[in-house]
C-alpha cells in the first residue's frame, strides 16, 4: 500500500511530465480596442451579404470591410445591444430605440428610427437584445416585449413572462419565455408551441430543427431533444460543458456542426453529434472568455466578445497545435512516428499521448535540431549529441554535439554522414539498434547544411560563413580533401544554404541563387531559380526532387512544383504572422497529404488534399466618391461609372471587397499597352493633379498568393481648366485686344514723347544759345562796366590823391603861416587878435568837414574800407582810421604829418602803436597789410 508521501511524489512527477492539455485549433484572429477604436464590449455581430461585418458595440455601430473599421454613432448615443444585417439594411436595437441604417446616394450610412411606427410607444427602460428576420419582416425583442416590423407597421406583443430568446425554425417565429414555455407567432398573436413542464424556468438560448423534432439549447441545463411532445435531455460531452460554463449563444452551421458560445469559457465547436472538435478560450488566445454573440458567414465564424471581436476560420485545411503551458518553447522539427507526434524544440523532446496531452521525454532537455526516421528507428539530433528514441525514452548514440542534419550516403543503405558543431561524423547502422559512430577528421568546423553530389563527394555550408566541397575515401573512414569555394564565384560567403535539385548543386546566398558548374569548377548564377523563386526566397524543405517548400520575401510559405514552376499550395503569413522560427523554418511531411510547419509556440498542420486552391476574390466596390472632401451622389454616375469633374480637384474613392479573403487593393492608370499596378495602403484612393480629358483607372483586389480579381474601370472626365475653356479663350481675346491697344497707346506715346524730346532738345539748344549770347553780352557789359568802374575809381583815386595833396599843400601853407605868426608874435599889439588868428589857422588845419568828404570819397574808392576795418579791429580810434587811410593811399610819413597836424616823429610813433593794435609782428609790414586789406 502506498504511503501518502509516495502518492504525493507520484502526483508531482505526473504534473512535471504532463504540461497540460494541448489541442489542434483552427486559425483565428482577434480584433481589440486598438484596432476598432470603440469600447471593449461588443454585444452582437452580423455579416451582410456583401461580406461587411457589423458589430453592436457599447458606443455604437462598428463596420468592418476586411481592411478597416469604421464607427457610426446613434443620434441618442446609447449603447447598442443588437444588430442584424439583412438585405440592404442594418437593423439595430438599443435603449428605448429600434431602427435601421441604410446607405444614402453618397454611399454613407444614415439612421432611420422605427419608434414612430409603434402606436403605444416603447416601454420605459426597454432594451432590445435580439433581432431576427421573419418572413417579409423583422422581429425585435426585449426581455418584456416582442415587436414585429412588417409592411411599414409594427405589431407589439407583451407576453406574461420574460422573453429569453426568439428563434426562426421552419420559417416560424418561436418565442421562448422563462415561465410559460415556447410560443410561436401567428397572425399578430402568440400561440403556445412547447409547453412541456420540464422546459419551464429554463433559459432557452436557441431552438433548431432536427429531422425528428427540435434541439433546445439552454443556458444552464444543457441540451434537450423535443420529439413528439416529449422533452428528452441529451447526454453528451458538450451538454456537460455548457452546463458548467453557461451557454450564451448557439448556432448550427449548414454542414451540421455546431458552435456554442459560453459566458465562462469561450467557444466550443462540435460535430452534429455534439463531439467537441475544438475549444477556444482565453487560454488558447481569445481576448475574452465571454462570448456575447456569434454569426456564421460562409466559412468564417465571427464572435462578439465582452472584450473585443474574433474571427475563426472554419475551412478545415489547416489547424494549429498551440502550447498552452509555454513550456514547449520554439519548435524546430515535428515527426509522426509509430502513431505518435514527436516534437523537437529548444527546450527538449516532447510527444503527444493518446489524449492529446503534451509529454516531455525524460533527460532530453536542451536544443533539439533534427528528427528523422531511419530504418524504422527515430533519431534525434540534439545539442548534446545524437540520441536513439525508443519507447518514449532516449539513448545517446553519438557524443558529438550539435546534430544539425543527417544524410544517407548515396549507393549505400546503412551509412550516413551528420553535420555537427565539430565537423562531419559517420553513422553506420549495420543492424537494428546498433550504431557505429566515427568522426571523419580533417575539419572541426560547424557544418550545418550538407548534400551529396555523388557517393564520395559532398557539399557542406558553414553555420555562419563559408562553403566547402568535401571528398571522402572509398570506405568513408576519413575525409580526403576539404576545398573552400568562397573565391570561386560565390556572391556572398555568409549564411550559405546548400541543396541538390535534380542533378544540380544549388546555393542560396545573401545575394540570390547560384549553382555549381562542374566543367568550370566554379559557382555561377542560377537564373532559373532567381526568376522563379526570387533572389530573396529560400527553400525550407525538399521532400523529393519535384516538390519544394519555400519561404518568400513576403513571408508566405509555398509548395512549388520544381519542373512546372507552379504553386501547388500557398500559405500567406496571416496564419503565422510573427510565429515562424526565423532562419530555422521547416516543413515536415507527416503523411501523403499532411505536413507540419514549425512555429515558435507550436506547429501548424496543413492538409494539402483538402486545401482550397481557389481563394475568394471579388472585384472592389466603390463605397463613396468625394471631390475636395465633398461627397458625391453615386446615383449620378452612368453605367460606365464615368463622371465629370472640374480641373485641379482632389478625387477620393472609398473602396472595399468585403467578401474577398485576405486581400489588398491595387490600382493602375492606362499609360501604355501594359498596366503598372500600385498597391493601396488602405481602402481609400486619392487622385491629385489629373490631366484634363478622360482618365481611366483600373481597380482590382489581390492577395498574397498572387491571385487577382477581375478589373473594374473607373472613368473620370476632367474638364479643361478655365484657361483652356470658352471663358479662358474669351479672356485671352480680351487680353490680346487689350495688349494691342496698350501697345498702340504706348507706341503712340513713345512717338509723341520722342517728338517732344526732339522739340525740347531744340528749344533747349536755342535757350542755351540765347543764354550763351546773353551771358556773353552780359559779360561784355560787365567788362565795360568794370572798365568804367576802374576808370572811375582811377579817376576818383586821382581826385582823392589830388584832394589829399591839395589838403597837404593847404595845411603846409597854413603851417608855414602859423610859423610866421609865431615868429612875429611880438609885433602884434593886440594879443587877443593874435590868438584868434592862430586858432582859425588850427581850425582850418583840423577841419572835420573836409575829412568827412575825404572819408566818403575814400570808401567809394576802397569799398567800405573803414567799415570793414572797424569790424575786424573795433579798438581803432578815429585818428587810427585816418592814418590807415593815408597809408592805404600809399602816402609817406612826411606827407601824412601835415595832414594829421603832427610831426613826422609823431606819425612814426602812431604807426608803431597802430601795428600793435592790428596784432602785426615785427616781420609784417603795416603798409603791406593795409594795402592788401579788402
Amino acid at each position: 500500500m502506498l504511503r501518502l508521501k509516495d502518492i504525493f511524489i507520484i502526483l508531482i512527477i505526473a504534473s512535471i511530465s504532463s504540461f497540460g492539455l494541448a489541442q489542434n485549433t483552427p486559425f483565428f484572429k482577434n480584433f481589440n480596442l486598438s484596432k476598432y477604436n470603440a469600447t471593449n464590449q461588443n454585444w452582437d455581430v452580423s455579416v451582410a451579404d456583401n461580406g461587411k461585418v457589423y458589430v453592436a458595440n457599447g458606443k455604437g455601430l462598428m463596420e468592418y470591410d476586411g481592411l478597416n473599421w469604421k464607427f457610426h454613432e446613434l443620434p441618442n448615443k446609447t449603447t447598442m445591444r443588437s444588430v442584424l444585417a439583412y438585405n440592404d439594411r442594418i437593423y439595430t436595437g438599443s435603449f428605448e430605440e429600434i431602427g435601421y441604417w441604410q446607405k444614402d446616394a453618397k454611399g454613407q450610412l444614415y439612421y432611420t428610427s422605427l419608434n414612430g411606427l409603434i402606436n403605444e410607444g416603447i416601454s420605459t427602460d426597454e432594451e432590445f437584445w435580439q433581432i431576427v428576420p421573419y418572413k417579409t419582416g423583422i422581429a425585435f425583442r426585449s426581455f418584456s416585449t416582442l415587436y414585429v416590423y412588417e409592411n411599414d407597421k409594427i405589431v407589439k406583443i407583451k407576453p406574461e413572462s420574460t422573453i429569453i430568446s426568439i428563434s426562426i425554425v421552419r420559417d416560424e417565429l418561436l418565442v421562448s419565455t422563462l415561465k410559460n414555455g415556447v410560443y410561436h407567432y401567428e397572425h399578430a398573436e402568440l400561440q403556445p408551441f412547447i409547453n412541456a413542464e420540464g422546459i419551464k424556468n429554463k433559459k432557452i438560448v436557441d431552438i433548431i430543427e432536427k429531422p425528428q423534432g427540435y434541439l433546445i439549447a439552454t443556458a444552464l441545463n444543457g441540451l434537450y431533444n423535443y420529439i413528439n411532445g416529449e422533452l428528452l435531455p441529451i447526454d453528451s460531452e458538450i451538454s456537460v460543458l455548457i452546463k458548467q460554463h453557461q451557454l450564451n449563444v448557439f448556432t448550427q452551421l449548414n454542414n451540421g456542426n455546431m458552435a456554442f458560445g459560453t459566458i465562462k469559457n469561450g467557444i466550443y465547436y462540435t460535430n452534429s453529434r455534439g463531439d467537441v472538435l475544438f475549444h477556444l478560450s482565453k487560454e488558447e488566445g481569445l481576448f475574452n472568455n465571454t462570448v456575447l454573440n456569434q454569426f456564421v458567414f460562409k466559412e468564417n465564424l465571427w464572435l462578439s466578445l465582452d472584450n473585443g471581436v474574433a474571427l475563426i476560420d472554419l475551412n478545415g485545411d489547416y489547424t494549429f497545435f498551440n502550447d498552452v503551458s509555454g513550456k514547449l518553447g520554439a519548435v524546430y522539427d515535428v515527426i509522426y512516428f509509430d502513431g505518435t507526434y514527436f516534437i523537437g524544440s529548444n527546450t527538449g523532446l516532447f510527444y503527444l499521448d493518446s489524449k492529446g496531452q503534451l509529454q516531455f521525454v525524460e533527460n532530453s532537455q536542451g536544443q533539439v535540431w533534427d528528427l528523422r526516421e531511419i530504418n524504422g528507428q527515430l533519431i534525434c539530433g540534439h545539442n548534446d549529441g545524437t540520441y536513439l528514441v525508443e519507447n518514449k525514452t532516449i539513448k545517446k548514440i553519438s557524443p558529438y554535439t550539435g546534430g544539425w542534419t543527417l544524410k544517407r550516403v548515396p549507393e549505400t543503405s546503412d551509412v550516413y554522414v551528420q553535420g555537427t558543431y565539430a565537423g562531419l561524423v559517420k553513422f553506420e547502422n549495420p543492424k537494428q539498434d546498433e550504431w557505429k559512430i566515427k568522426h571523419l577528421g580533417k575539419t572541426t568546423m560547424p557544418l550545418r547544411y550538407l548534400v551529396f553530389e555523388d557517393a564520395y563527394t559532398a557539399w557542406a555550408a558553414h553555420a555562419y560563413k563559408g562553403l566547402y566541397k568535401i571528398k571522402f575515401d572509398h570506405n568513408y573512414d576519413t575525409i580526403k580533401t576539404v576545398s573552400s569555394y568562397e573565391k570561386k564565384g560565390l556572391w556572398s560567403s555568409y549564411n550559405v544554404r546548400v541543396y541538390k535539385l535534380k542533378n544540380d548543386i544549388c546555393f542560396k546566398t545573401n545575394n540570390g541563387w547560384q549553382k555549381y558548374e562542374p566543367l568550370l569548377d566554379s559557382i555561377v548564377p542560377f537564373d532559373l531559380l532567381n526568376k522563379n523563386l526570387g533572389a530573396d526566397s529560400y527553400i525550407i524543405s525538399d521532400f523529393n526532387s519535384d516538390v519544394l517548400v519555400t519561404k518568400s520575401k513576403n513571408e508566405a510559405v509555398n509548395f512549388i512544383s520544381f519542373d512546372s514552376n507552379t504553386n501547388n499550395l500557398s500559405l500567406t503569413n496571416k496564419y503565422f504572422e510573427n510565429r515562424l522560427v526565423v532562419g530555422s523554418e521547416k516543413v515536415s511531411q507527416i503523411n501523403d497529404s499532411i505536413y507540419a510547419l514549425n512555429l515558435n509556440d507550436g506547429f501548424m498542420l496543413i492538409n494539402t488534399q483538402n486545401y482550397h486552391t481557389q481563394h475568394r476574390l471579388y472585384p472592389p466596390e466603390i463605397e463613396f466618391v468625394s471631390i475636395n472632401n465633398e461627397l458625391m451622389d453615386l446615383s449620378e454616375f452612368d453605367k460606365d461609372q464615368k463622371f465629370d469633374v472640374k480641373y485641379g480637384k482632389t478625387i477620393s474613392l472609398g473602396l472595399s471587397s468585403s467578401q474577398s479573403d485576405n486581400y489588398y487593393l491595387e490600382y493602375a492608370f492606362i499609360n501604355s499597352d501594359s498596366l503598372k499596378w500600385n498597391t493601396l495602403l488602405n481602402d481609400k484612393l486619392e487622385l491629385n493633379n489629373l490631366n484634363d480629358g478622360l482618365n481611366t483607372i483600373f481597380l482590382r483586389t489581390r492577395n498574397d498568393y498572387g491571385d487577382a480579381s477581375k478589373n473594374i474601370e473607373f472613368n473620370i472626365n476632367v474638364l479643361p481648366p478655365w484657361y483652356r475653356d470658352t471663358l479662358g479663350y474669351v479672356i485671352y481675346f480680351l487680353i490680346v485686344a487689350l495688349v494691342l491697344i496698350i501697345m498702340y497707346f504706348l507706341h503712340t506715346r513713345k512717338i509723341n514723347k520722342e517728338q517732344k524730346l526732339l522739340q525740347d532738345k531744340f528749344e533747349n539748344e536755342q535757350r542755351e544759345l540765347l543764354k550763351e549770347k546773353t551771358l556773353e553780352n552780359e559779360k561784355k557789359i560787365v567788362q565795360l562796366r568794370n572798365e568804367s568802374l576802374r576808370n572811375e575809381i582811377k579817376l576818383k583815386s586821382k581826385q582823392l590823391a589830388n584832394s589829399a595833396m591839395a589838403l597837404v599843400k593847404k595845411n603846409e601853407t597854413l603851417q608855414d603861416l602859423k610859423q610866421e605868426l609865431l615868429q612875429h608874435k611880438g609885433e602884434f599889439n593886440n594879443y587877443y587878435s593874435y590868438k584868434k588868428l592862430i586858432k582859425k589857422i588850427d581850425t582850418s588845419i583840423e577841419h572835420e568837414d573836409e575829412w568827412e568828404v575825404f572819408e566818403h570819397n575814400f570808401n567809394q574808392v576802397h569799398e567800405e574800407f573803414f567799415n570793414k576795418l572797424k569790424t575786424e579791429h573795433p579798438a581803432l580810434t578815429h585818428k587810427d582810421l585816418k592814418i590807415c587811410a593815408y597809408i592805404k593811399m600809399n602816402l609817406s610819413t612826411k606827407e601824412i604829418a601835415p595832414l594829421m597836424n603832427i610831426s613826422i616823429r609823431g606819425v612814426e610813433t602812431h604807426r608803431y602803436r597802430l601795428k600793435r593794435k592790428l596784432n602785426l609782428d615785427n616781420d609784417n609790414s603795416l603798409s603791406d597789410y593795409l594795402l592788401n586789406f579788402n
